[in-house]
C-alpha cells in the first residue's frame, strides 16, 4: 500500500525505459489495484514489464462490499496474481480454505498464480519450518491437478526475516527451496519439480540478491521495498542474468 498513482507511473516508466535486455527474467510489478488500469494504458508495445494483482476475492461477483474479482482483474488485462503473501495471513487471517479456493478460482479463470508461503520466527527457531512450509502448501496448494501447475509460482518469504532487521544467509535459504521443490517431486515427478520456478521474497535487495540468484534453487524474488526505487529494483532485477 504504497505510492500515488502518479508516483507509480513515474516508478513504472523508469523501469521501462531502464530495462534493456529481459531475455534472462520475467518482471511483474504487483501494484495496487487503484492503479491496475492506468499501469496497464502505460505500458509500452515491448511490453518487458506486465502487471499483476496483490489480491482478489474469491467469488466472480456477488454482495461483497469492498472486494474485488477476478472479472474486475480481467476486465483490467491483468492475468497475474498473488495469493498467501504474509500480510494477508497475518493481518487479514487468511486461512489455508480461503487461499485453497483462491487458488482454484485464478487456475480455472486461467491466471497465473504466485503462491507465497513461509514460517514466523517461533517456528524457525522451534526447528519446526520445513513441517510449517509443507504444510501451508499441502493445504492449500499442492491439490492443483498436475495439468495446471504451469500456472504456479512459488515465493518463498520467511515472516522473520521481513523488516525485522534478520536475514536469512544463503544456505539457509536455499535449503527451504530444496525442501520446498522435493515435495513438488515427491506430488508431481521430476519435470514439474525442475520446472516450475521458486522465488525468494525475504528482504531481498541490491546487496544480496546476485548472491541468492547464484544459489542452487533460488530462481528469482519476490521484492518488497526495494522495489519501490527504480535503480534498486532494476539491480535486482539484472542480478538474475
Amino acid at each position: 500500500m504504497n505510492l500515488t498513482k502518479n508516483e507509480a507511473l513515474h516508478l513504472y516508466g523508469e523501469l521501462e525505459v531502464s530495462v534493456d535486455n529481459l531475455a534472462h527474467a520475467d518482471v511483474v510489478v504487483f501494484a495496487p489495484h487503484v492503479f491496475l488500469d492506468a499501469l496497464n494504458v502505460a505500458k509500452n508495445a515491448e511490453g518487458l514489464l506486465s502487471v499483476g494483482a496483490q489480491n482478489f476475492y474469491p467469488a466472480e461477483s456477488g454482495a461483497f462490499t469492498g472486494e474485488i474479482s477476478v472479472n474486475h482483474l480481467k476486465d483490467l488485462g491483468v492475468s497475474t496474481v498473488l495469493i498467501g503473501h504474509s500480510e494477508r495471513r497475518a493481518l487479514f487471517h487468511e486461512d489455508a480454505e480461503l487461499l485453497k479456493r483462491k487458488v482454484e478460482l485464478a487456475l480455472n479463470q486461467g491466471f497465473t498464480v504466485f503462491f507465497c508461503c513461509g514460517e514466523p520466527e517461533p517456528i524457525r527457531e522451534s526447528g519446526q519450518h520445513f513441517d510449517y512450509v509443507a504444510q501451508q502448501l499441502i493445504e492449500s496448494l499442492l491439490h492443483v491437478d498436475s495439468s495446471r501447475f504451469n500456472q504456479i509460482v512459488i515465493a518463498y518469504e520467511p515472516v522473520w526475516a521481513i523488516g525485522t532487521g534478520k536475514t536469512a544467509t544463503n544456505e539457509q535459504a536455499n535449503e527451504m527451496h530444496q525442501h520446498i521443490r522435493s515435495l513438488l517431486h515427491k506430488q508431481y515427478g521430476e519435470q514439474i519439480a525442475q520446472q516450475t520456478r521458486i522465488l525468494y521474497g525475504g528482504s531481498c535487495n541490491p546487496s544480496n540478491a546476485a548472491g541468492l540468484f547464484t544459489m542452487s534453487d533460488i530462481d528469482g524474488g519476490l521484492i518488497g521495498g526495494a522495489s519501490l526505487k527504480a535503480a534498486d529494483f532494476l539491480s535486482i532485477i539484472y542480478a538474475a542474468r
